[in-house]
């Protein structure tokens, strides 16, 4: 008989019951996020007749998509959540630039290992990298928990990604995640919890794996982990992050597995208009480029920002590239400022705005024109996302990119490396 998965018994827990793969359970969540789109959460909350929330310590709230407000509705709406903020008494209410959702919540040690949390946004997955179950969920399922603390979970199938070896110096956490959705498809890990094991994901930064567990939904997940170890504890003691219950698939569980020879990692790039679109970027040198971004909730971490500056520092962007860097938080912000990361950056030629998602979303600070070409650290490449839905996107590490916003095009970064 089989072993059981971690996310059979992160379910199990939450529920009371045994949760079987497949079943149906209701199940009691630890933490609840949501950003800007809470105004439409709490429309919701009201609709159902919900008077109060189960438990305002549990829900997070934090401004990150649009802030500042870059229209009259954005700035209702975050009026909206301010006054829901006060009426409901939620002390857990970042409104002020404190940066991306994703990036705060484990900054502020809201996140555990072991714990169920769901967030009203896709890459609530995130999280995963610290050994929670963590999903995004849509408005009106968000309003049903802040009103009962509960949720009903389809209990997932489970798929491993075994990434074995070293990751290669000119490669990143994000060549290997954008390697397994190619491998994979975008449909490739359909409503499963994603498991990122191997040699590979046990050397990685934290900050590295985040970028994993971030990407698990651009192939279907349902969530994705990466189990605790000494790295993730001292991160989490950092913090202050106290409480939670380490939680791992059983040795003998028995599931479908990817493997990845990371000797093999070469720099990648997903081309429009799919994730799963994924070719060496030595392929597609001869595509110039116009806007490079550097951030998000996926590759706007420190070591993010480090790997740009160390192949732009003391070298110019060309006129005709905007290099625009969003850092994921304001904490990341002021260390890289500290750091002199900031200054090297500025000083190539990048245009550095306040903490935020922006320009990921196509809501501002760098919305690309009818035929323009980005490249970015981005999750995603669809359509229109970005702005123009005759523009493209491309998506790369953060060395991709900074490489290629130093030559123009779409480049290798073993090109520029010294």
């Amino acid at each position: 008989m089989s072993g059981r998965s971690f996310a059979q018994k992160i379910l199990s827990r939450a529920s009371g019951c045994n949760a079987e793969v497949g079943e149906t359970v209701v199940a009691k969540v630890d933490l609840a996020m949501s950003h800007e789109n809470a105004a439409l959460v709490s429309t919701k909350f009201k609709e159902i007749g919900a008077e109060k929330l189960w438990d305002p310590s549990k829900v997070v709230l934090i401004f990150d998509h649009r802030i500042p407000a870059n229209t009259v509705s954005a700035a209702e709406g975050h009026k909206t959540v301010r006054r829901f903020a006060e009426d409901e008494g939620i002390a857990n209410f970042y409104c002020h630039g404190e940066g991306i959702c994703h990036q705060v919540l484990p900054e502020k040690g809201h996140v555990l290992p072991g714990s169920l949390i769901v967030g009203s946004d896709s890459h609530t997955t995130t999280y995963g990298a610290f050994g929670a179950f963590a999903t995004g969920i849509g408005a009106t399922e968000m309003a049903a928990v802040w009103a009962t603390g509960e949720l009903w979970f389809r209990v997932p199938d489970t798929l491993k990604v075994r990434a074995e070896n070293e990751i290669p110096d000119h490669c990143m956490s994000k060549d290997l995640i954008l390697r397994a959705i190619g491998d994979l498809g975008a449909d490739g890990a359909d409503y499963r919890c994603v498991e990122y094991v191997g040699g590979a994901v046990d050397g990685m930064s934290v900050s590295s794996r985040m970028v994993l567990s971030n990407m698990a939904i651009e192939m279907g997940a349902k969530a994705g982990v990466c189990f605790p170890d000494a790295r993730t504890r001292e991160y989490l003691a950092s913090r202050d992050a106290t409480g939670g219950e380490e939680v791992f698939s059983d040795g003998d569980l028995v599931c479908d597995e990817h493997i990845i020879d990371c000797d093999d990692l070469v720099p990648l790039v997903a081309a429009p208009h799919s994730v799963d679109n994924v070719h060496p970027a030595a392929e597609l040198s001869d595509l110039c480029i116009d806007q490079a971004v550097l951030g998000s909730c996926t590759n706007g971490r420190l070591e993010d920002l480090h790997a740009a500056a160390s192949l732009l520092r003391g070298r110019q962007i060309p006129k005709g590239v905007r290099l625009i860097v969003v850092p994921a938080s304001r904490e990341v912000q002021l260390d890289a400022m500290e750091d002199g990361t900031i200054a090297a950056l500025m000083s190539s030629g990048a245009i550095v705005t306040n903490p935020g998602c922006g320009p990921c979303l196509g809501a501002h600070q760098g919305i690309l024109a009818s035929g323009e070409r980005a490249i970015a650290t981005t999750n995603r490449n669809f359509r229109g996302r970005m702005g123009s839905p005759d523009a493209e996107v491309f998506l790369a590490s953060p060395l991709t990119v900074a490489a290629s916003a130093l030559t123009g095009r779409i480049t290798d970064p073993r090109e520029v490396m010294g």
